[in-house]
Parts: structure tokens; C-alpha cells; sequence
């Protein structure tokens, strides 16, 4: 298994630390595969599409605007 190394802010870390129960580099890997599987299926999308790289990494961005969004209303 490959060894990653994150630094965050001080102030998440304290967040963090209120909950030691949780296994903070499994929640990370699980991001790191749900990111990819969105990639994968962006990729696909655009496959045959005549965007641009750039159009298609915006169209990306919004996407994880909206979901980022729905999951704070979910709070």
C-alpha cells in the first residue's frame, strides 16, 4: 500500500482530534475513491464530446459545487 502524507489547517485538526473514535485516513481514502469514481465518469461523459479540457474541469467544478451543496442542506 503507497503512503500519502496531507497537511491541514490547525484548525480542522482540532475538529478532528474531538473525535478520535474515527479513522481519519479511511474517511480520507474513502474521498480519494469517491473524487475518482466522479473522474472516471466525467471522463466517460466527455469522451465524445467536443469540449475542451477546460470546459469539461469546469463542468467538473460545478458538480462538486452542487454536491458539496446538497450534502450541507443534508446537516
Amino acid at each position: 500500500m503507497g503512503t500519502m502524507t496531507l497537511a491541514i489547517p490547525n484548525d480542522l485538526k482540532q475538529e478532528m482530534n474531538v473525535f478520535p473514535v474515527i479513522n481519519w485516513s479511511e474517511v480520507a481514502r474513502e474521498a480519494f475513491k469517491e473524487k475518482i469514481e466522479e473522474l472516471k465518469i466525467l471522463k466517460e461523459i466527455t469522451f465524445k464530446s467536443k469540449l475542451t479540457e477546460k470546459d469539461a474541469l469546469e463542468l467538473g467544478k460545478k458538480i462538486n459545487a452542487s454536491i458539496a451543496k446538497k450534502h450541507e442542506k443534508g446537516k
